[in-house]
């Protein structure tokens, strides 16, 4: 019987290093999109991804306002959202949020894949989404994400 035992890697704040990663979302689609970026803010695609740390990268998101949805969604989907007073529920079709605030088609696709506590929400605060091509973000020199 093997009595090799191995040690579980927990990753340092000391550890950690963060790149910039830029993505074109034009025509792309947006949960598939929002799920590769989601994956990257996480820090999975990095060897020493911890759970309970924030081991991901920045990710800065162009063209936000040309991004897609299949099937019916463009008509059927709705975002809603309360105020918490009396009749004050609101709800919107993607078409009226792409009017309006063309970046949160994004960035609420990305929050609803975080984890839901204070680490989903740091992780989010990585995540730059801007309508046009351009971005205040050159400084970092960003790479292209890979898929």
């Amino acid at each position: 019987m093997n009595t090799q035992s191995f040690k579980t890697y927990s990753a340092k704040p000391r550890d950690i290093e963060r790149d910039w990663h830029i993505v074109d979302a034009a025509d792309m689609v947006v949960g598939r999109l929002a799920s590769r970026i989601a994956h990257v803010l996480r820090g999975k695609h990095k060897p020493i991804y911890t759970p309970h740390m924030d081991t991901g990268d920045f990710v800065v998101v162009v063209n936000a306002d040309k991004v897609r949805f299949t099937g019916q969604k463009e008509t059927d989907k709705t975002y809603r959202s309360y105020s918490g007073y009396p009749g004050g529920e609101k709800e919107l079709s993607p078409a009226e949020v792409r009017d309006k605030h063309p970046e949160r088609l994004i960035t609420m696709a990305v929050k609803g894949m975080l984890p839901k506590n204070k680490l989903g929400r740091r992780m989010l605060t990585k995540l730059k989404v801007h309508t046009g091509p351009e971005h205040p973000h050159e400084a970092q020199q960003p790479t292209p994400l890979e898929w």
